[in-house]
């Protein structure tokens, strides 16, 4: 491995994107968990549970405000400086801000102090996960071989899954203890532990080497002074793609966060059950993630990503009726075959997808910012179907509908843009930075 000469390291380049993404999303999926079972009943008044629960759902959302902002300032960083430095930075940053939700007092201790603190630091997290999936896909891509860049960018999105898996098993354990040992301390352990999976996802990436593409680039002089400049210039119909494609991430958060907490706390069903179903889900992925994007090397990436999002406006219906219905086997079967298997098929692709659309003077940037606009509506997903659920037996069925349309316009929007998979990595993007002058000044890496 040798930096200076750009030498494709694919298969460390996705043990570190995945090892990496798995330490993120682990924090960032702990959050979301215990947003769901437990932040209702500390940051927050006990006069009203539902405002409780909606205003934690909402804390789970601000850190889709500050993503987009986290995306232009790493993106930036990440396309003129390379993209290890900002893959280093968001692992520290993701570790710090949830060490720290670990240490917070809570509404009993300190009143309304508690949950203000709680939202500060998981604005920390939203800058940390803005630039995490566009530098790490970015990073292996760019090392990928040509006819296989699909397969190992999708570790990236299995890198994620582990992180949930890993959130979630942290957390089955822990919600068998009584009510008043979990409310006093037990939740803390999950957010303590990211210290562990931080300092291993460090020792990986410090000594992954930059990528070929970005290094001949750099030596070429090729590198962009401003590359926002140059992004909304020439691509900014492709980062307009990508925001409504990523609303797709909504299906994501209403299983994990919303659906968790509609079938432990409105339907009762036993919560390690509920954990039990997403960790089966979350393991299911695992697998299918990669065959996904095995096919979308032989395919292409469009038809992979549009039949999951089309899947997924289907399935969500009958998986939020069982819940509904308390009925256990379909909770099961459905959640399995929605989350781990359809699911699966856009958000295996997507990596390959969207970092495709650009060159390498912008992808970082191109990604982080359009992933992170769409990944907004993803993020407050769960605050949205809280205000939508009804009452009585129907009363799920306008979240269902609200998910569907998003998985349907994720689809479109996906389908608008060009297929890519038999491009050269030297051409991708190109054609759209016909006639730009010449980047000013070399820049080092």
């Amino acid at each position: 491995m040798q930096t200076s000469t750009g030498i494709r390291t694919p298969k460390r380049a996705a043990l570190a994107s995945w090892l990496g993404s798995a330490v993120e999303y682990y924090d960032f999926f702990v959050y979301g968990t215990a947003a769901a079972l437990i932040f209702p009943k500390i940051f927050f008044s006990s006069a009203d549970p539902q405002a409780a629960a909606m205003a934690s759902f909402a804390t789970f959302g601000v850190a889709y405000i500050t993503r987009p902002l986290g995306a232009v300032v790493l993106g930036h960083i990440g396309d003129k400086f390379g993209r290890k430095k900002v893959l280093t930075f968001t692992l520290l940053l993701m570790g710090f801000s949830t060490f720290l939700i670990g240490c917070l007092p809570t509404y009993d201790h300190v009143g309304v102090l508690a949950p203000i603190l709680l939202v500060i630091a998981r604005l920390l997290q939203g800058i940390s996960a803005a630039g995490e999936q566009a530098g790490a896909n970015s990073m292996t891509l760019e090392h990928a071989p040509e006819h296989r860049r699909a397969f190992f960018t999708s570790f990236t999105l299995s890198g994620t899954q582990t992180g949930l898996i890993l959130a979630t098993l942290v957390f089955i354990p822990i919600s068998r203890l009584s009510e008043e040992d979990l409310l006093a301390w037990g939740w803390r352990i999950p957010f303590f532990l990211s210290v562990v999976v931080v300092f291993v996802g460090f020792w990986v990436r410090r000594t992954l080497a930059e990528t070929p593409v970005f290094v001949e680039e750099a030596k070429k002089g090729e590198v962009e002074g401003v590359p926002l400049i140059t992004l909304f210039s020439n691509y900014w119909m492709d980062v307009v793609r990508i925001v409504f494609a990523a609303l797709i991430s909504v299906v994501s958060t209403i299983f994990s966060v919303f659906t968790l907490s509609y079938a432990v706390n409105t339907m009762h069903i036993d919560r390690s059950l509920m954990l039990t179903v997403l960790v089966l889900a979350n393991v299911a992925a695992l697998v299918a993630i990669p065959l996904w994007a095995m096919l979308a090397d032989r395919i292409g990436r469009k038809p992979v990503f549009i039949l999951g999002a089309l899947g997924c406006a289907v399935l969500i219906w009958p998986y939020i009726w069982a819940i509904s219905q308390g009925n256990l086997t379909l909770i099961f079967v459905l959640g399995i075959l929605l989350s781990g298997i359809v699911y699966s098929a856009s958000n295996g692709v997507w990596p390959a997808l969207y970092g495709e659309m650009f060159d390498t003077r912008v992808r970082l940037s191109g990604m982080a910012i359009g992933t992170q606009i769409g990944f907004a509506l993803g993020g407050f997903a769960p605050t949205i179907s809280a205000a939508l659920l009804g009452t009585g037996p129907t009363g799920w069925m306008p979240v269902a509908a609200f998910t569907s349309i998003t998985a349907v316009i994720a689809a479109i929007s996906a389908a608008t843009t060009s297929e890519t998979f038999k491009t050269p990595m030297a051409q991708l993007g190109r054609q759209k930075n016909q006639g730009l002058p010449a980047p000013a000044g070399k820049q080092s890496i």
